[in-house]
């Protein structure tokens, strides 16, 4: 009988683990909830899993960490609880017998104090992974990241620290990734900011760009613990694929006004002066801020005297973050292309009608300017602001609550006119202090077809990609996607394969627009015919990061923008890895010139060059070929194309 006791004990405590690593918050909450009714039976079959030898199955005794972190984490909400697990960690540990149960336990009681030493050795032995139960509360994401950024401010420790991160992993959004990324530079608690981050962007594909992508490969060499090949794997991966645009950047690097700019009257006002005499007012109005606005702390302050903030770049439609502090009677805004205004105020001050709330669009007099609810924060407590903007529509949460929904904003400064399409922001100065931070802004690309300039249409160029779809070009349309404006190779297909235009084309001029990712290798197809290897029916220019480690031995006629096999190109052109490169083909009868970012890399005649055979020392019968497709030949690397324009000769 007493086996078979036994035994359903055991069966009851995996069933319960099971669900670790990769569970559901309701999962946890129910397997956590399972735990704490556990009898001395059950616990001590899993600290038996916990504390066995390595073998070469250890999925028990991995799942059983991440259960037990996540029970510990769950326990210390909660101070009965916590001295309840403090005391069933501190007789286990009597008990245990490997190393990696005396370092996980001795780890797992580091949470539970907040004692500025925990057992002296412990700082000299490895990482554990860590799996953090989600946090116990009401509160929005929004005002949870502000609590802990207040509380990480006091922390005293990196084991305090270390708990206020794992807290933050489980506030999804890029704000949570932004916060923890700046913990990436603290040696005592890299490694959890790293591994944090890393399942917050894998979890997120809105987590992008290049600022995310910095992080993510400074993060990649601090990953440590049980996991970690796991993840470093699933990380590279992800950095393959991650595009390098459309994230957010940071309005405010938290030392100086690099960005920024003088208010030099309003958007009307400056369209009616010439550049020079913008100058001069651009000018003084930068030199004046330096005494209104200063950087105290890695924070920005408005002294109280002088005039708005502004971003040196005009923004259309974007989606922005940002904190704010005020003190009392406090009063500011943030213009939205140059036009007031988000308001921010002191809701005490019912004279003027504070008492509405921040939040609202102040200043329209036809449509709603007063926000839905009052969000505030007590004066003297950071608030957050999200704010999206789109077309002429202003939305806009206030410490994670929505008090503008959708709403047109007028403009002030010639209400007979729709607002900007495009215009700086600005940070209000309204006579009373106000600190800003964490500034984040993404643009959102437009939703409107991509036109040619005039110039190229009176020059006979037309229109092969409008930034929406796929209508023009034929093929793999599954390994090829729209996104975010451009032609991607699809990274969930991973193919690549072909897309050729519709049409095809003989002597013409065509121009495009390419991002590399690391290691990317994809061609442009000409004279080619919808099937068969285009590099040998027809003729195929390199697309390739040829500056990237493993392609060192490359042979000539292999360098981006060479005929393949056939006529070499020069080297060194490109532009770092993630920015735009320009490219132009130019063909007619059976001379090629290729030209990059404005460097002729590659002229010459394909049949003179091919005359006594090719470079290659391969048939290539595509040189006799006089018309076919444009297209484009993946390998199944990620590589963006846009702006594609062509003219027949």
């Amino acid at each position: 009988m007493s086996n078979i006791i036994a035994q359903q004990n055991d069966d009851t405590v995996i069933t319960t683990i099971n669900v670790f690593p990769y569970q559901q918050h309701n999962q946890i909450d129910a397997a956590i909830l399972k735990m704490n009714s556990w009898d001395k039976s059950e616990w001590k079959t899993l600290f038996s899993l916990l504390d066995k030898e390595p073998t070469n199955e250890d999925s028990l005794k991995l799942k059983a960490t991440y259960a037990l972190n996540a029970y510990v984490n769950a326990a210390s909400l909660n101070s009965m609880q916590s001295t309840l697990t403090k005391k069933l960690l501190s007789n286990q540990l009597k008990r245990v017998k490997t190393e990696y149960g005396k370092i996980f336990i001795t780890s797992q009681l580091a949470l539970l104090t907040d004692a500025d030493i925990v057992d002296a050795r412990n700082k000299a032995l490895p990482t554990v992974p860590v799996y953090t139960a989600p946090i116990a509360s009401t509160l929005n994401g929004a005002q949870q990241l502000l609590n802990l950024q207040d509380e990480m401010e006091l922390a005293k420790n990196p084991i305090q620290q270390k708990r206020i991160l794992a807290k933050v992993a489980h506030i999804p959004g890029y704000s949570s990734f932004a916060f923890v990324s700046k913990f990436l530079a603290t040696e005592a608690i890299n490694n959890d900011a790293a591994s944090i981050i890393t399942r917050l962007a894998l979890e997120d594909v809105a987590i992008k760009g290049s600022s995310v992508r910095a992080a993510l490969e400074a993060a990649l060499p601090l990953i440590k613990g049980v996991d970690s090949a796991i993840l470093v794997n699933k990380l590279k991966a992800h950095l393959k694929k991650l595009p390098y645009d459309n994230g957010f950047v940071s309005l405010f690097n938290g030392k100086d006004l690099t960005g920024w700019k003088g208010l030099v009257g309003n958007p009307v006002y400056r369209s009616k002066q010439s550049d020079s005499a913008m100058q001069l007012l651009q000018a003084k109005a930068d030199e004046k801020i330096k005494n209104d606005w200063v950087v105290k702390d890695g924070i920005l302050v408005f002294t109280g005297h002088g005039d708005n903030l502004c971003t040196q770049k005009k923004y259309g439609n974007f989606e922005m973050y940002v904190d704010w502090k005020i003190t009392e009677q406090g009063d500011a805004g943030i213009y939205l292309r140059g036009s007031p205004q988000v308001q921010i105020w002191d809701t005490s001050r019912h004279e003027v009608g504070a008492q509405v709330g921040s939040g609202g669009l102040y200043n329209n007099q036809k449509n709603k300017s007063t926000p839905l609810v009052v969000a505030d924060n007590k004066i003297g407590e950071w608030n957050n602001f999200h704010i999206i903007m789109k077309g002429d529509k202003v939305t806009v949460y206030l410490n994670g609550i929505l008090v503008t929904d959708n709403i047109t904003l007028e403009n002030y400064w010639d209400r007979a006119l729709p607002i900007f399409e495009k215009e700086q922001i600005e940070l209000q100065a309204h006579g009373t202090y106000v600190a800003y931070r964490n500034i984040y802004i993404k643009e959102i690309p437009s939703n409107q077809p991509t036109q040619i300039s005039e110039v190229e249409k009176k020059e006979g160029f037309v229109s092969l990609f409008d930034g929406l779809n796929l209508d023009q070009w034929r093929g793999n349309k599954t390994g090829y996607i729209v996104a975010d404006g451009a032609v991607v190779v699809n990274p969930e297909d991973g193919s690549g394969g072909n897309l050729y235009t519709n049409n095809e084309y003989a002597n013409f001029v065509y121009r495009f627009d390419f991002q590399l990712t690391p290691g990317a290798n994809n061609g442009i197809g000409i004279h080619a015919p919808p099937v068969g290897d285009a590099a040998y029916v027809g003729m195929e220019i390199q697309v390739l990061d040829n500056e990237a480690p493993i392609y060192k031995d490359l042979q000539v006629y292999q360098y981006h923008g060479s005929v393949y096999g056939v006529i070499p190109a020069k080297r060194g052109y490109l532009l770092p890895t993630g920015e735009w490169n320009q490219e132009e083909i130019m063909i007619n009868g059976s001379k090629i010139k290729v030209t990059l970012n404005g460097t002729v890399i590659t002229e010459g005649d394909f049949k003179e060059a091919s005359k006594n055979g090719t470079m290659d020392h391969k048939e290539h019968p595509g040189l006799t070929r006089t018309t076919g497709h444009i297209g484009f030949l993946g390998h199944g690397d990620v590589v963006r194309f846009k702006n594609m324009r062509v003219k027949t000769l």
